[in-house]
Order: structure tokens, then C-alpha cells, then sequence
């Protein structure tokens, strides 16, 4: 495996090299983006930085009036952050656990993943960290749930917490303050694993809907859409009765969600394809409607359509343009809506944690970006909050941002880092 890591790289980095040459100038950003024209690639980009951690007392780039600390450290590859009512914090600490590979490219692309630690065994548990003494760094850690299967989203309702694993939603009977799940709780849904695996959850408003994003298992449907079937989708769960439904679909990699508070929407980051280019398609922040359909895998932004796929006419004539592009293979994960007042500085908008790409020529990602809101519509250029995750000759991979989310303070943020193995917490300076 390490001489097929090392060949890759070389011949990864070569590739990316020589169309780093023909590569854009500018990111597919905004809500009229302008996005090149794709460039099928015989062989995919293959670009990752090795995974370096902080070091020597190195932090991330703070925005002018803002300061970062670590909020917690030593986790083992933490992705997604649930803040309780009492304060408390819980992480979802897991990782892709990939399958045997089949071709060449199953090989370079696993062995690609692993520079940055983002494929192994997965710590499959949910820590509690708890700051008791409110100095902004937790003191406490305890093991809030373990054995499970790829955890990623949380979501409280009453007595009832919900786990978003890989295979899907199971409920648990729990107390706030209590610092464990107790049993093995009882499986609401089914989702199919392997593929885009995080499950994401989101309460709704009212507290009688619970959603979770679904990726898909491919690029662009490559072993038909029978394999597809329930995945590319946001699907909503009934609290009262258990029942669920695809909600929206068409979605390639849909993980964070938020409600946006003016017009009551939910929002969410979605992963688009590969092989098309660096900057083709873009991924984006949209604005999710009920019964939706956004493209995937017949096309993408508006109507484009992707001639790698045998096409449904039907479906891209109604599918959704997505509002907002975030540039091509970002990698945008986390998303929380941050109203004005909780940084100085910024106003109301949403938070996104990019994880960064490793398919493109030249590196994009790696910041925790604001976009801002105004009439509940995004309203402007996005603004780094967070930089400094990589490395300026981009070798190296300081950290990767995933789930963001406002801390139990209501004036900071709290954002999961899940190659520095730590939660930071960003606050006014």
C-alpha cells in the first residue's frame, strides 16, 4: 500500500501539474457563478496534502477581532458537533472505513485518503466534553456512546436523542446532564451504507421532524440507479409516528443543513461530481424546497447537462437551480446559520466549515467561510473566519474543517477539525 501511495503521488502530482497549467483563474463562487466548461479527464486529479497536525504552537488564521483556541484535543478524527441545552458538547469521532478495492483507481484513490488520515478504522463513538469552569476549554471528557456504526449526526427532541449512523437513524432514551446513552437504543431507519457515508440530522423548528442527509454511493451513478435508490437525498423523519420519506432528492452529497429564520427554509451543502474539471461543477448552498429535485446525476447548476450520464429529459427540465456555488470540489461540509451579534464583525449569514478538495490541480478549501444573508437570500461574497489549514506549497494539511456550530455560549463558534484531532472555538479577540 505505502508504494502505491508513493506512486500515485508522483504521478497524481504530475497530472495535476500539467493541468494546473490549462486550470481557471478564478472559483465558480456566488449566485451567478461563472463556471468553465467541462473537461472530461481520462485519468481523475488526484491531489491530497499529507496530514501534519498543529505543531510549535501553529494555530488557524483568524478574521481581524477574532481569536481561536482549542476547545478540545486529542479526539481521533472528530467530524460533526451537537451542543446540548446544559452546555455540554458531544462529537461524532469516526472516519470511512473503504471497502476492498477493485480497480487502479480504487487503489490510488484510497491510498490518496489515507495522506490525510481520512480513510481507517473509525473510532465509531460519540465523546461529551463539558467546560465546567466556563473558561472556553473543556475539562471534562466522558464516552457518550460507542460500538456504533460510523456516527456522524445528533439531534435532541425532549427525552429522545437521535444518531445519525451510516446504516441509519437509531433513537435512545436520555436525560440532559447525563453524561451516557444507556442500551442500545432501537433503529428507526434504514439507510444503505458505504459510498458518501455521513448521516447528517437536523430538528425542525417545531420539533416534529427530524432530516437527515443521505449521499450518494457514486460519482454520477456509475452502477446504475437501482444502487441509488434512497441515496443523493434529504429524507424527513415523522417524530411522532417514526415514518420517513425522501424529502428532497437530486442532491449529490447533501451534508449540513440549517434553517435560515426569515423565510423559515432549510439550507444545505452539497457535494457535486468529479472528473469534469477544477472548477466544474461547483459545489453549493441552496435553499431546499419539499418534493425538490436538484440535478444529480443528469445535470448540474442550471440544467447542465452531464453527457457521461444516459439522460432523463424529464428530470432536468424540472430540476432546481441551486442558489449559491462555494467553488468546485471545496469539499463544503458543515453549515450553521450564525445570527448578527455572535462575532463582531458579522452580521446574520451562514457558516461553512470546507473541508478541502483532493481532486482538483490546485487545492481549494481548507477555511471556515461566512456567507451573508439579507431578506433570507445570500447577499454578498463569502468572508474567511478560519484560514491557514494548508500549507502555502500545499503539501501539507495543517487541519480539515468539518461541522460547525454555535457554542453553548451563543457569541462563539465551535468547529470540528478532524486532521488536527481537535474542536477549535472562535471568539471576538
Amino acid at each position: 500500500m505505502e508504494l502505491i501511495a508513493k506512486a500515485t503521488a508522483v504521478v497524481g502530482g504530475t497530472v495535476a501539474f500539467i493541468r494546473r497549467l490549462g486550470s481557471p483563474s478564478h472559483q465558480a463562487f456566488g449566485a451567478t457563478p461563472d463556471i468553465p466548461e467541462a473537461k472530461k479527464q481520462g485519468i481523475m486529479t488526484l491531489k491530497m496534502p499529507a496530514a501534519e497536525g498543529w505543531k510549535d504552537g501553529r494555530l488557524p488564521t483568524c478574521a481581524p477581532g477574532l481569536k481561536v483556541n482549542a476547545f478540545a484535543s486529542g479526539l481521533d478524527h472528530p467530524r460533526w458537533i451537537e451542543v446540548l441545552p446544559n452546555g455540554d458538547v458531544l462529537v461524532a469521532e469516526s472516519k470511512e472505513q473503504a471497502g476492498p478495492p477493485k480497480t487502479f483507481m480504487d487503489h490510488a484513490a484510497q491510498a490518496t485518503m489515507r495522506r490525510v488520515k481520512a480513510i481507517g478504522k473509525s473510532a465509531n463513538r460519540v465523546t461529551l466534553w463539558r467546560d465546567a469552569d466556563g473558561d472556553g476549554t473543556a475539562e471534562i471528557r466522558e464516552v457518550f456512546v460507542e460500538n456504533q456504526n460510523q456516527p456522524f449526526g445528533m439531534a435532541l427532541v425532549g427525552n429522545r436523542f437521535y444518531l445519525g449512523n451510516t446504516d441509519g437513524i437509531r433513537v435512545f432514551d436520555f436525560a440532559v446532564g447525563d453524561t451516557a446513552l444507556q442500551g442500545e437504543g432501537e433503529k428507526l431507519v434504514d439507510f444503505k451504507p458505504h459510498g458518501h457515508w455521513t448521516r447528517s440530522l437536523l430538528v425542525s423548528p417545531d420539533q416534529t421532524k427530524i432530516y437527515a442527509g443521505v449521499g450518494s454511493l457514486t460519482n454520477i451513478a456509475d452502477q446504475g440507479m437501482e444502487a441509488e435508490e434512497g441515496r443523493a437525498a434529504i429524507w424527513e423523519l415523522d417524530v411522532a409516528t417514526n415514518d420517513a420519506r425522501v424529502f428532497a432528492s437530486g442532491l449529490r452529497n447533501p451534508v449540513g443543513m440549517a434553517w435560515e429564520p426569515v423565510t423559515g427554509k432549510l439550507w444545505t451543502v452539497v457535494n457535486e461530481r468529479d472528473g469534469l474539471g477544477d472548477e466544474t461543477p461547483p459545489d453549493y448552498l441552496t435553499s431546499v424546497e419539499d418534493g425538490g429535485f436538484y440535478g444529480w446525476p443528469y445535470s448540474y447548476w442550471d440544467r447542465i447537462v452531464d453527457d457521461r450520464v444516459e439522460q432523463d429529459v424529464q428530470k432536468v427540465a424540472n430540476s432546481t437551480k441551486p442558489d449559491y456555488a462555494l467553488g468546485g470540489h471545496t469539499a463544503s461540509l458543515g453549515l450553521c446559520w450564525m445570527p448578527e451579534g455572535t462575532l463582531p464583525g458579522f452580521g446574520d449569514g451562514m457558516v461553512i466549515g470546507q473541508h478541502g478538495s483532493w481532486n482538483r490541480s490546485k487545492l481549494s478549501g481548507y477555511k471556515l467561510i461566512f456567507v451573508p444573508f439579507k431578506d433570507g437570500k445570500p447577499s454578498g461574497p463569502s468572508r474567511d473566519i478560519l484560514s491557514g489549514f494548508l500549507s502555502d506549497d500545499e503539501k501539507l494539511a495543517y487541519g480539515r474543517p468539518v461541522g460547525v456550530t454555535i457554542g453553548p455560549d451563543g457569541k462563539s463558534l465551535l468547529m470540528a477539525d478532524d486532521v488536527g484531532d481537535i474542536i477549535w472555538r472562535v471568539t471576538a479577540a
